[in-house]
């Protein structure tokens, strides 16, 4: 029998959803970008909302098309490459990249300010500790995440959006060179850091599971919750972003100096609230660190109990957190380093996925056109990728876009023209709809 969900529970879905999303990137980058566009902060905020909500948001509705998470939106490619794909983003977006900067950005903006020795250490094992026990039960986690700890995280935000426009402590500021020229393309570029459309990918899956342990095991419902689910959590992200880059941007002279966006948000909120403001940061930045490690422990560790069903899922978790623990003591500053090159390359490849599931029933071969559009986004990605590492890549020069770090772009949709325009269907398509 189909459950329906209450109005409280849709309600509660959808800020679960907006919590996983809202994380150590969605917090630290909008200032930083804001604080660079400056007076052209609103082209560049369009293109940071475009990578950061428009795509998160459309990845969650392929997520729903496809009744399913990466796996199932890669279902038309050999089972051999639909894995190590899903396992790929899986991995970014666990372990090595996204989970350890939720510990890094508690450190920093949660902990740092108000103690005079380091001990990291120390907190990536408290904070991966308490993300174990929080994701061994996620049945939970509706109840857990949207109905106590977002709820005051949406609170907090809103009072330090509500100070932010109506009284900000300058005007908006000198853009530098790249945001003067090109500010849509840098804040297009600049959202690939929150790593939302990856999030999304597995994320997705995971609202499913909740939905299903629910009761909710009709097709149509699982999709009409999860885009409104997504919807929520869209509106939600936008207005912290906005928030964000504003502040970011008249941020110039009471920040004057600072070099990352923890710092532009941890001197500003002091600037305007003081001591208790910094307290208020803190308890922000810990609780949207805490619920999106938690989702993303949770989801990686699905999947792959989903992958190998016979793996323990609460052994799965221990490791997890263990290795994100110790991946979490790198620094926040080399983890972002060392994270860039890897998202101008595979970033995409996930746009083209997303592209590829919500125009399916027109593609005729979809094997074929699986194949050669994700071929051509991983081609074109990693000469991206290659460029914002320093490498010498003036021989490419000539590839519309390449100068703007988006040389995939026209590749890719003229790939994904062709598969739409030119191929064809398999013989055993073909045969299967005529039978």
């Amino acid at each position: 029998m189909n459950n329906r969900l209450s109005s409280l529970d849709i309600l509660s879905l959808g800020l679960m959803t907006f919590a996983f999303f809202l994380g150590a990137g969605n917090i630290i980058f909008p200032p930083l970008a804001g604080a660079h566009a400056g007076a052209e902060m609103v082209p560049a905020m369009l293109g940071f909302l475009a990578t950061a909500v428009g795509l998160p948001l459309l990845t969650l509705i392929a997520v729903a098309k496809a009744g399913g998470g990466i796996s199932t939106m890669a279902k038309y490619l050999p089972a051999s490459l639909a894995t190590t794909l899903a396992l790929s983003v899986y991995i970014i977006i666990g372990p090595s990249f996204a989970t350890p900067r939720t510990g890094l950005v508690a450190y920093e903006i949660g902990v740092k300010p108000f103690i005079e020795q380091d001990y990291l250490a120390s907190f990536s094992v408290v904070f991966f500790a308490l993300v174990a026990w929080l994701s061994i039960k996620p049945g939970k986690l509706l109840d857990y995440v949207g109905k106590f700890i977002t709820p005051l995280l949406v609170l907090l935000l809103l009072a330090l959006a509500v100070a932010v426009f109506t009284a900000p402590l300058g005007e908006l500021g000198v853009p530098n060179a790249d945001y003067a020229n090109d500010a849509f393309v840098k804040g297009f570029l600049e959202g690939y850091n929150t790593m939302d459309t990856f999030g999304a990918l597995v994320f997705g899956m995971l609202i499913v599971n909740v939905l299903t342990s629910k009761g909710v095991t009709e097709k149509s419902y699982i999709y009409k919750y999860l885009i409104i689910a997504g919807c929520i959590a869209a509106a939600g992200l936008a207005f912290v972003y906005i928030s964000l880059f504003y502040l970011g941007a008249t941020s110039q002279v009471v920040a004057e100096g600072a070099k990352s966006g923890s710092d532009i948000l941890t001197i500003y909120v002091f600037g305007m609230f003081e001591e208790q403001g910094a307290y208020a940061l803190a308890a922000v930045v810990m609780m949207a660190c805490l619920t999106t490690a938690v989702g993303l422990v949770s989801a990686m560790t699905a999947f792959l109990t989903k992958l190998k069903p016979n793996w323990n899922y609460t052994y799965l978790v221990l490791i997890n957190c263990v290795v994100c623990a110790l991946v979490t003591n790198v620094g926040l500053t080399q983890l972002i380093s060392l994270s860039i090159p890897v998202l101008f390359a595979v970033y995409p490849v996930a746009i083209a996925l997303i592209a590829l599931t919500l125009m399916q029933e027109k593609l005729g071969n979809k094997g074929l056109s699986y194949k050669f559009v994700l071929t051509v986004a991983l081609m074109f990605g990693v000469l991206d990728g290659l460029k914002v590492t320093g490498l010498d890549m003036h021989t490419f020069n000539f590839l519309p876009l390449f100068d703007k770090g988006l040389a995939w772009v026209l590749p890719t949709a003229v790939a994904l023209a062709i598969a739409l325009l030119a191929f064809k269907k398999a013989p055993c398509q073909a045969t299967l709809s005529r039978s």
